[in-house]
């Protein structure tokens, strides 16, 4: 079976979120982003959307690196978007990833003129002029976020005013984004060379689902395909949670970057806003939350407890997700322990098919190629 790192048929490296949505939240009529999100999470869209944290002037680093985690970005263009020097500066970030990392981005002129984008007229002049007065002296910010400004409005993209109602709006938005996401991810590429890999995906899913399962392990030596399972899996049941977090190659970050990051990353999106500690009240916010966490490549019982502190501190019904060499680890956390299957012949015999003749070939011929070992 082919690990994470086999899946070399996808040409972008692998990110955490496919869709990253930027907007106002006041200028969004009542259920227009929950029926969006509804609608991308039919299509199995993996979407971040910042509306719980709090808007400051300085946008945080967390969310500067969730939008290059993201395949594509929607810029949501309103009547006060421009107000927002937080939202002013996830564009810049949107763009400055459309340049040097191809990540994909659909504007939508959400009742407004695009020409006041492309003009900076209307709000979008009046809100610049603010900012004009408020950042006398970094004039040059205003200036970048006025030239992304123009940059996201000559960006071919949707308007309200000719998808009426908001329904048709949000199937259009639908429709595109995941017709691009496809051009990237071919339906057939997730499972080319994963051989094996549903079955196990299932396995593992069937122990996690035990109402006495708090904790899976997934174990099994390199290469055999733990983060690849534990990545299906957090898919396949994400939904079911209220609170989730898949964190990726936890040994090597805490390695380059110590436990600060990590925890910080893991709790701003478990949480939604910048926290760096499990002090008292970060802990009383998790006992009430349902929450999904994947640990990816865990090595060291510090590396979970810096990570995310104890499973028992988070709310009812809340699963966590290890993937670790190390089966005696997996043990300690008291963990349900599933140990990856080795391929078996026929598993086995798919898998060299498919990496020596880049396809599926069976027959009396091939039977007797392998068996004569020729």
């Amino acid at each position: 079976m082919a690990s994470s790192s086999s899946s070399s048929l996808i040409t972008l490296p692998s990110k955490k979120y496919d869709v990253f949505i930027s907007f106002r939240g006041a200028d969004i009529r009542d259920g227009f982003l929950s029926h969006l999100r509804e609608a991308l999470r039919q299509n199995e869209a993996n979407t971040f959307v910042d509306e719980k944290l709090d808007r400051g002037e300085e946008i945080s680093s967390s969310l500067l690196e969730i939008i290059e985690e993201s395949y594509f970005s929607l810029v949501i263009l309103s009547e006060n978007y421009a107000y927002s020097p937080w939202c002013l500066e996830e564009l810049v970030k949107i763009l400055e990833c459309k340049k040097d990392m191809e990540q994909m981005v659909l504007p939508v002129f959400y009742c407004i003129d695009p020409t006041h984008v492309q003009e900076l007229t209307g709000s979008f002049g009046a809100a610049l002029a603010k900012h004009r007065e408020v950042f006398n002296n970094s004039l040059d910010k205003v200036e970048s976020w006025c030239q992304a400004l123009r940059e996201i409005a000559g960006i071919a993209g949707l308007v309200s005013h000719n998808i009426k109602p908001d329904s048709e709006l949000i199937k259009e938005i639908d429709k595109h984004i995941s017709e691009k996401l496809n051009d990237v991810f071919p339906s057939h590429s997730f499972d080319e060379g994963l051989v094996g890999i549903d079955s196990r995906v299932k396995d593992a899913q069937s122990l996690l689902c035990l109402e006495s399962t708090r904790v899976l392990g997934i174990w099994g030596m390199g290469g055999t395909g733990k983060t690849t399972i534990a990545e299906k899996l957090f898919d396949r049941i994400s939904d079911q949670f209220n609170r989730r977090c898949f964190a990726a190659n936890v040994r090597e970050k805490f390695e380059k970057y110590g436990p600060d990051l990590c925890r910080k990353e893991i709790l701003f999106q478990v949480l939604g806003r910048e926290s760096c500690n499990l002090g008292l009240p970060t802990r009383r916010r998790l006992s009430r939350e349902k929450v999904l966490i994947a640990l990816d490549d865990v090595s060291d019982s510090d590396q979970i407890e810096r990570s995310i502190g104890k499973p028992a501190i988070y709310g009812p019904g809340s699963k966590f997700i290890i993937t670790s060499r190390d089966k005696q680890l997996l043990r300690n956390m008291e963990a349900q322990i599933y140990e990856v299957e080795k391929l078996n012949d026929c598993e086995s015999s798919c898998l060299f098919r498919f990496h020596a003749f880049k396809q599926d070939i069976a027959g009396k011929d091939y039977m007797v190629f392998v068996r004569e070992g020729r």
